[in-house]
């Protein structure tokens, strides 16, 4: 992963079913630093899927919450 990608993971995991949007993304991951289109959270999310999904195609553990954002869910905790 790289160094982004390792942190979206970690924003996630430490924060199993909190629904996250790319404003919110943006600001724990660039900071101010931030110039740019915020659909760039979109790009690094479907990376980051790539790499820790079975079927990135069909999401498990990073899932999109239609209209809200993204958040982290752990298939195998009931």
């Amino acid at each position: 992963l790289t160094t982004l990608e390792f942190n979206l993971l970690t924003t996630f995991v430490s924060n199993p079913g909190r629904v996250w949007n790319r404003t919110q993304l943006i600001d724990k991951l660039w900071g101010d630093n931030f110039f740019g289109d915020e659909r760039v959270v979109d790009t690094h999310v479907a990376r980051l899927r790539k790499k820790i999904e079975p079927d990135p195609a069909n999401p498990t553990f990073i899932r999109t919450v239609v209209g809200v954002g993204y958040k982290f869910e752990d298939p195998l905790v009931a």
